[in-house]
């Protein structure tokens, strides 16, 4: 399925696997650490007859296993609705199911390898061909450059296994549909200004590794929107991913012409800017579902959000022609439309997983995740891709890294974030 060779299809997968299962523990721990509410199913209580000691020994072995529904002793546990995953409507279908008792809820820990898991296996190979399309040239030499019509065909991807998602695991109702409107179009915007770096002649290890730095508007937007603080280690941490990162465009041995590199990282910047908008709409978002008393699922999320970005990215696409070019130079080049196709996928498949741990989690643990990730995709594609470094470079990408790790170790030590509440 890898277009790479056995070693690099080793490469991968060990990187994939030693990453999340490192991250998925230190944040767990810090998570503990730091209080964060426990968002799992409430416990339900044990259900005892007091008029009768032998209930209570059935009682305490219901514990360690599922309760009958119809059972004597289950006329005592409260109502089904009360335990509808998500905080939803609590649909009435729902009362003849058995009920979970507080073993059956799923960990923290188990949440995080869930999450990390996937978004490291899905957009590692994601970012290896978001790499291939943008490097592609066709016979005569002409390069995609389409990148709204990209953002189309991947949003709509995500569109149907959201509404997959959504339809299985079932809607919730009243969710503030304005705010995702609001984060989905800042969120496609933000995506397509990375596209475009890349059109533009920016390199994707500088670009990736400038996507790493996303903390640093992660942090604004909370600071402006959310109401949070942060420690001076913090941001010490932060300047030692951008500072790596400007080290490390200096230590590329650049071939695109100067105009063309400059373009790219101006998109770089206003990527990072929409990031930082986004994910103080997210937590604003949050904050409007939990007022309206809704907590919606991780497929709610991935669907509202992902129609609307689909809705910004057909309508710039359309206004810029990017539609009909698109079509065609796919249709010229059935290699690229490949790629493409296989691009749309991971991401659908990796999104899943990032509205599974946005529905769970802060937004900074989700940063701190996927920056771990884009770390990997800079080393992947340096060995990979044919792309050179100097002793410079690398200087740079050892000190991103340390601030990444820095921050791995503040939040295990519970002396992460330090929110207003």
């Amino acid at each position: 399925f890898l277009p790479m060779h056995l070693s690099g299809k080793l490469l991968f997968f060990v990187c994939s696997f030693v990453s999340f299962v490192s991250v998925s523990a230190e944040l767990s721990s810090a998570r503990g650490a730091a209080g964060v509410p426990n968002t799992s199913i409430p416990p339900v209580p044990k259900p005892i007859d007091v008029h009768s000691t032998a209930a209570t020994a059935t009682a305490t072995a219901t514990t360690d296993r599922l309760v009958d529904p119809l059972s004597k002793n289950s006329k005592s546990l409260p109502e089904p609705s009360q335990l509808t995953p998500g905080g939803g409507d609590g649909n009435q279908e729902n009362n003849n199911k058995p009920i979970m008792t507080e073993k059956a809820a799923l960990p923290d820990a188990m949440k995080l390898l869930i999450g990390a898991g996937g978004i490291y296996a899905a957009f590692l190979y994601y970012g290896s061909l978001q790499e291939d399309v943008f490097r592609f040239a066709a016979a005569d030499g002409t390069k995609f450059k389409q990148a709204w019509f990209l953002q189309v065909l991947e949003a709509l991807a995500n569109v149907i296994i959201g509404f997959i998602g959504m339809t299985i695991a079932g809607p919730t109702k009243g969710v503030p549909l304005k705010m995702f409107g609001i984060s989905g179009a800042s969120q496609v915007t933000a995506k397509a200004c990375t596209s475009l770096a890349l059109a533009n002649g920016l390199s994707f290890p500088v670009a990736t590794l400038a996507k790493s730095g996303k903390m640093a508007p992660v942090m604004a937007g909370q600071l402006l929107l959310g109401g949070a603080t942060y420690t001076l280690r913090e941001y010490l941490q932060v300047a030692a991913i951008i500072g790596g990162t400007a080290i490390v465009s200096l230590g590329k041995k650049k071939k695109a012409s100067s105009a063309s590199s400059s373009l790219g990282v101006f998109f770089i910047i206003m990527s990072l800017v929409l990031d930082g908008v986004t994910a103080g709409f997210q937590k604003r978002l949050k904050a409007e579902t939990a007022k309206v008393g809704v907590k919606p699922k991780p497929y709610d999320f991935m669907f509202w959000t992902n129609l609307f970005m689909a809705l910004t990215a057909i309508v710039i696409a359309l206004g810029l022609g990017e539609v009909q070019t698109g079509i065609t130079y796919c249709t010229e080049n059935p290699e690229i439309l490949s790629k493409i196709v296989k691009f749309a996928v991971c991401s659908a498949v990796g999104q899943s997983f990032i509205f599974y741990t946005i529905a769970n989690f802060d937004p900074l643990v989700l940063s701190t995740v996927t920056t771990t990730r884009k770390i990997f995709s800079v080393l992947l594609s340096i060995f990979l891709k044919g792309h050179a470094l100097s002793g410079t470079g690398w200087s740079g990408i050892a000190l991103a890294c340390g601030g990444i790790l820095s921050e791995l170790q503040s939040k295990a030590r519970g002396k992460g974030k330090s929110h207003s509440h």
